[in-house]
């Protein structure tokens, strides 16, 4: 049950991901270009809806649909490790013209080249575990 509710919720972000035109090359080149307001309005509300969703399950004990507790473990501070996480995540955003997210809602429309760049995404998150003991955190 739990991964039809899954896929549904996933179907629907598609959608919204695809009507809104976050998925869309030329949305995303405008943005990287400074030359558009509309993915940094998409992200930007996506950004407070989300500090605000925290914050009220915080104070209200919000549980899961399933009546589990829904826990926020603390994140290690580092300003290093997150400037170059977000750098290298910008950058292979910027060269394929998709973040995780519109990668999938692309491939839903049609746009099999896109493929090539999940693969390219598991292949390096593969990489990442694999290396992840080595690197300094």
């Amino acid at each position: 049950m739990r991964t039809l509710i899954y896929l549904i919720i996933g179907i629907l972000f598609g959608i919204t991901m695809f009507k809104s035109e976050a998925a869309s090359w030329f949305r995303i080149y405008e943005m990287f270009k400074f030359q558009s307001f509309h993915m940094y309005g998409i992200i930007g509300s996506a950004l407070s809806i989300g500090i605000i969703m925290v914050q009220l399950i915080k104070r209200f004990n919000v549980k899961s649909f399933y009546g589990e507790k829904i826990n926020f473990p603390p994140k290690n501070r580092s300003f290093y490790r997150y400037m170059i996480g977000g750098i290298i995540f910008g950058l292979g955003w910027a060269l394929a013209g998709a973040c995780p997210g519109p990668m999938f809602t692309l491939i839903g429309v049609g746009f099999l080249p896109m493929v090539i760049v999940i693969i390219a995404a598991i292949l390096g998150t593969y990489i990442y575990g694999l290396l992840q003991k080595k690197l300094p955190h």
